[in-house]
Parts: C-alpha cells; sequence; structure tokens
C-alpha cells in the first residue's frame, strides 16, 4: 500500500539525484555542471509525467491513470483509487435512484419531478397513465402546457402548497394533487385519483337526501291528520280514511327503516359468515307461498326448481335477494303479469332468474336499478309500498357472494333478473 505524497519524499527524491550528480561530476572533475544537468534531468522527468498527466486528463479515454515512478506514483495511484470510489459510488448511485423509481412506480400515486419552472424530468408510470404524460417524450417539457387547467396553473404559480388541488380532469376523473420541494429549486407533485372517494360522497349526500325526503313525506301525512283529529273537525267516515292512511304511512317509515337496517347489516358482514350450508330449493318455497298471498291471485307465478341444488353462502343475504326479486316482479307489474321463478345448474354454476312478461323497463334506467332510492316510477312505487332500497341490497348481497346481478328487458315482451353463483359454491350430493 503506498504512503501519500509528502515533502519528505520529494526532498529525498532531489537529495538522491544530487548525490549521484556530485559523484559524477567528481569523477569528471565538473561537479557543478554535473548537479546543474542532474537538475535539468529532474525537471524534465517531471515535465514528461505533467505531459502524461495532461494527456490522461483531456485525450486519453481510458478510465485507468498512467502509471508512474518515484513521486509520481502516489499521485497515479491516488487518482486510481479516486477513480475506483466514484465508479463504486456511480454504481450506488444508480442502485439508489433504481430503488427510487421501483419504489416510486409501486406507489398508489401519480409522482411528477419538476423544477420551480414547472420543467418535467421525472414521472412514474401511473403519472403516464392518469395525466396523460409520456415518459421520456415529455423529459423538459412545462407541465403546465401539459396540464392545460386554470386552476392547477394558478395553483403552481401561486406557491401555496398548504392544501392539496382537487382538480377534475377532462376525462371525468378527479385528481388531488399536492405539491412539496424536493430539493434545491426542484418540486415533487403527487396525484392521486380520489374518484371513487369523490363518487362515495356523493352518493353519501343524496343517500341522506334521499332518507330525509322519504321519512318527511309521511311524518307530514301523519303529523297533518293528527292535527285535523285534535282539532275535532274530522267526521267518523273521515277518521276512519285517515286512520288508515296512518297506518299505511306508519308500515311504510317501518319497512324503510328495516330495509336501512338489512343493506347496513349486509354492507358489514364479514368473509366468514358466508360458508354456511344453504337449502335453496327450501327457501324459494317460502319465499314462492309469500309472493302468493302478497299478489292475492292478481298473478300467475310459475316456479321451475332444482330439488337437489343447494349452495354455500350467507342464508340471510341470500334469503334477501331472492324474495327481494320475486317480490319488486310482484309489485311492480300488473294484473294477469305471469311471473316464472328459476332456479337451475349450469355448465358455470346454479342460476337464479326471475322473468315477467309485464311492460318492461326503459333501457335508460337499467344501468340505475340497482342504486338507493332510485325509481323508474316514484309515484307508482310509493304507492306499491317500494323503499328503493330492495335492488341495492340485492347487489351488496350478490356482490358478497362473489355474483352480479343481470337485468334484461325488451318493453312489454318480457323482464329478466338472474345472477349465477360459482360452481365453488354449489354443495356436492355427500353434504
Amino acid at each position: 500500500m503506498l504512503d501519500k505524497l509528502s515533502l519528505k519524499s520529494l526532498l529525498l527524491e532531489l537529495f538522491i539525484v544530487l548525490i549521484v550528480a556530485s559523484v559524477i561530476g567528481f569523477f569528471f572533475h565538473q561537479p557543478a555542471i554535473a548537479i546543474i544537468l542532474g537538475l535539468l534531468v529532474l525537471i524534465g522527468w517531471h515535465f514528461r509525467q505533467l505531459l502524461r498527466l495532461s494527456h490522461w486528463l483531456w485525450t486519453d479515454r481510458s478510465m485507468t491513470p498512467p502509471s508512474g515512478r518515484g513521486s509520481w506514483e502516489p499521485l497515479f495511484y491516488g487518482l486510481l483509487l479516486m477513480q475506483q470510489r466514484n465508479k463504486r459510488r456511480r454504481s450506488e448511485l444508480r442502485s439508489l435512484i433504481q430503488r427510487f423509481r421501483s419504489g416510486a412506480e409501486s406507489l398508489p400515486d401519480a409522482l411528477v419531478l419538476v423544477t420551480e419552472e414547472g420543467n418535467i424530468f421525472w414521472c412514474n408510470g401511473l403519472a403516464q397513465h392518469l395525466l396523460g404524460l409520456r415518459w421520456p417524450e415529455d423529459s423538459g417539457q412545462n407541465i403546465q402546457n401539459l396540464l392545460r387547467y386554470p386552476e392547477f396553473s394558478r395553483y403552481l404559480q401561486q406557491r401555496q402548497f398548504t392544501q392539496p388541488l382537487v382538480q377534475a380532469l377532462n376525462n371525468g376523473q378527479q385528481m388531488e394533487f399536492r405539491v412539496m420541494p424536493y430539493s434545491d429549486q426542484q418540486w415533487l407533485i403527487v396525484g392521486r385519483d380520489v374518484s371513487q372517494i369523490h363518487q362515495l360522497e356523493n352518493m353519501r349526500r343524496n343517500f341522506f337526501a334521499n332518507v330525509s325526503h322519504e321519512l318527511r313525506t309521511p311524518l307530514t301525512v301523519l303529523q297533518g291528520y293528527l292535527e285535523m283529529m285534535e282539532q275535532g273537525e274530522m267526521p267518523p267516515a273521515s277518521q276512519q280514511k285517515a286512520l288508515a292512511s296512518m297506518q299505511s304511512q306508519t308500515q311504510r317509515m317501518a319497512e324503510l327503516v328495516k330495509q336501512l337496517l338489512t343493506l347496513s347489516k349486509i354492507e358489514a358482514t364479514p368473509a366468514y359468515e358466508m360458508r354456511q350450508q344453504i337449502d335453496v330449493p327450501h327457501l324459494l318455497e317460502q319465499v314462492y307461498h309469500d309472493a302468493t298471498a302478497l299478489s292475492e291471485g292478481r298473478h300467475q307465478v310459475i316456479c321451475d326448481v332444482d330439488k337437489t341444488l343447494s349452495v354455500r353462502g350467507n342464508e340471510e343475504q341470500l334469503r334477501s335477494a331472492l324474495s327481494n326479486l320475486v317480490f319488486n316482479a310482484i309489485n311492480h307489474t300488473p294484473t294477469g303479469t305471469t311471473i316464472s321463478i328459476s332456479w337451475q345448474k349450469t355448465l358455470y354454476g346454479a342460476e337464479f332468474k326471475v322473468s315477467d312478461n309485464g311492460p318492461g323497463i326503459a333501457p335508460e334506467h337499467l344501468s340505475r336499478l340497482t342504486e338507493r332510492f332510485y325509481r323508474v316510477d316514484g309515484a307508482r312505487s310509493r304507492h306499491s309500498g317500494g323503499s328503493g332500497l330492495g335492488l341495492a341490497i340485492v347487489k351488496h348481497a350478490l356482490g358478497h357472494h362473489g355474483s352480479k346481478l343481470r337485468i334484461e328487458s325488451q318493453p312489454h315482451q318480457q323482464t329478466v333478473f338472474s345472477f349465477q353463483l360459482s360452481k365453488a359454491h354449489i354443495l356436492s350430493e355427500g353434504h
């Protein structure tokens, strides 16, 4: 291992040259000239080493410095060690950058690194997907030229980043932007897709507004009749009519509360309660009797049930799904409609189907039927006692069983509500 260059080694080198030159000069009886020549040789040798170093620094493309002798050996060796250290550091830096980028790619947020002027010098894959950026094509581009939103530009220009900015994009997504200083004169822009949160918040507001409206209507009816009775101005015949209406509104509120509790319970049901053994044919037998009682002979109800087809899941939720689908067909189809109930094994699992030949449903309503409180005909639904929550309950119950509700309707021909449970839910005959 070489030591660093020191004054002692330089003086020793000079002393050796002077001694050798003096000895040579002594033999030729010209010591002064020999010493001068020796110093000139030493200076010329140092000039040569300097030229070698300059050639390596400016011309030679080799990463390894030239080898040296004497006092230049520790210098060249030191340069070699420095090159090796820099090489290791560059390797570590590349590894660190790679780990950073790998970690950034796995984050659930869009990340964009920009200068304070807004020029992009890196972005992750999610930023390319959510914001439409391209990498490395957009390197050096100003982000305000690529995200052309006045609110976003003002947010960057004002440089008040204590609060995030929620920006609606042209594709309908809601993005939440946060900007943080990343390093000297650089910013880290973090974008998160909050479309689902925004949608859930809107659904929550609509839900409470709908619940308030649904409860306010029967309460207003009850309050009006009670005030009339309190004033004693209502004849006996009108009192009987008022009592019947009050009882109907009370039952409507009770049914609404019951449906809300059912929906809340279904949403909170843990996964381990989905392993019950369910005798679906027996459930459908009960649902059939309840449906015929509800119909009071106004509909023809036909059943086609595989008596051996039982499944695994949550019995209470499946009962709610089956009964809501059948009772909806009873409540929302006119007298004389034929309603068919089917529970059969298919190539893909077990299929439940409720079909009717009633007036049907217009196509623009089909995608929204499972929304809470959505009604195709609000006045008719309220008259039949519907809460607007039945299909929402069906949707969540089926979702817990890994299934989806399918709705098909041809106006004045046939309407079909169906779902399918996978083969994994079917119980073998041994069970």
